[in-house]
């Protein structure tokens, strides 16, 4: 697959984290309770997440940040956004896989055509 397909996000580049991530939503069943369009699924959608302030059981709330994502991913019962059942399994994930998924979740909140910024302007 080179294009990206309407419905599938933004282009990822291959070879980068984000597209590994993406691979590993799909052949571990990540996808199939979070969504990556936004539609609400058994877990939060994937789509707009990352950076996102979100509202946990326990009345707190979370930023979605990188932290964030990576310990809901290795510790999936530690913060259950409000709403959604702790249903989420532990996975076994190496470090580097948990980095590509929080990549790939980071990638799909990134507004459509526009590049994140690398580096500050001066």
């Amino acid at each position: 697959g080179g294009a990206a397909q309407p419905g599938l996000g933004p282009a990822i580049p291959p070879g980068s984290p984000a597209a590994t991530g993406q691979g590993l939503a799909q052949a571990k069943g990540c996808i199939a309770c979070h969504s990556i369009d936004g539609t609400p699924g058994v877990g939060p959608t994937w789509k707009g997440l990352a950076g996102k302030s979100e509202a946990l059981a326990d009345g707190s709330t979370a930023v979605a940040d990188a932290a964030y994502l990576q310990r809901s991913i290795v510790e999936p019962q530690a913060q259950i956004v409000k709403g959604f059942p702790p249903v989420m399994p532990k996975m076994d994930l190496s470090p580097d896989e948990v980095a590509a998924l929080v990549a790939y979740i980071q990638s799909l909140s990134a507004a459509p055509g526009s590049a994140q910024p690398t580096q500050s302007q001066k």
